[in-house]
């Protein structure tokens, strides 16, 4: 089966399952090695069906999070559109796609990902966090929250409602509360003082902004984005080994 990939979490799993990806987004990096021979057809918000066409898929993979809904409506072969939006939802949507594929890599990541969600969860300890890449600040209490942060200029936040959020509560981390439906809120740094602030190494590259960050005064660290948003194999072997 020939597979266009609009997702890179997706992507990258697919192809460690041996599943036939012939199409992908620029975004879809992983694996480096087996990427590079696979076609770009646009980004996770934008496609263009030309080239799309051209590979002849069997299929086209879109998840709701990730993709536009008008990515599903004008897609002009057909289309499986899975919604991850938790460990729970991503054990549910490995079952569904190891069926639809007939895979048993898949169906093993399904039971990973059910392993993982049985494993008790931790009492986090703010000075040993999971993903940790950089010290912006050592952290000198105990925090209580939180707070995870993929933007600057604005500042922006994951909710408890995104993948990310359930991530790191399965870690034994308390996400800062938003208002319901904000998954990923504008907010004000200095409104959340009390909260460890986890600064993410992805979409924005807060790894190589670290001197400016740590001219903010505030205790937290630089973590690896992927690690905890990368919703396929990638996070589940990063929990698996940060559970065990």
């Amino acid at each position: 089966m020939r597979v266009v990939s609009m997702v890179p979490s997706w992507t990258e799993t697919l192809l460690r399952a041996g599943i036939n990806v012939v199409g992908r987004t620029r975004f879809c990096i992983h694996p480096a090695n087996r990427v590079s021979n696979i076609a770009i057809v646009g980004g996770t918000k934008e496609v263009s069906w030309d080239l799309v066409m051209d590979l002849k898929p069997d299929i086209v993979l879109l998840d709701q999070e990730e993709n536009p809904y008008e990515m599903a409506e004008e897609c002009p072969v057909k289309y499986v559109a899975t919604h991850v939006h938790s460990i729970e939802t991503l054990q549910k949507e490995l079952v569904r796609l190891g069926e639809f594929f007939e895979n048993a890599a898949l169906m093993e990541l399904a039971v990973d990902a059910l392993d993982v969600l049985e494993k008790p969860t931790p009492k986090f300890d703010p000075k040993k966090i999971p993903g940790f890449m950089e010290w912006v600040k050592i952290p000198s209490q105990n925090y209580e929250e939180v707070l995870y942060l993929i933007w600057k200029k604005p500042w922006m936040a994951v909710s408890k409602e995104t993948y990310i959020g359930s991530v790191l509560n399965k870690l034994g981390m308390k996400v800062v509360e938003f208002p319901e439906g904000e998954k990923y809120p504008v907010i004000e740094l200095e409104d959340h003082p009390n909260a460890l602030c986890l600064f993410s190494s992805e979409p924005f590259p807060f790894a190589k902004k670290i001197s400016d960050l740590k001219g903010l005064g505030v205790e937290g660290a630089i973590v690896n984005g992927e690690s905890f948003s990368w919703f396929g194999h990638r996070s589940i072997q990063f929990l698996k080994e940060t559970l065990k």
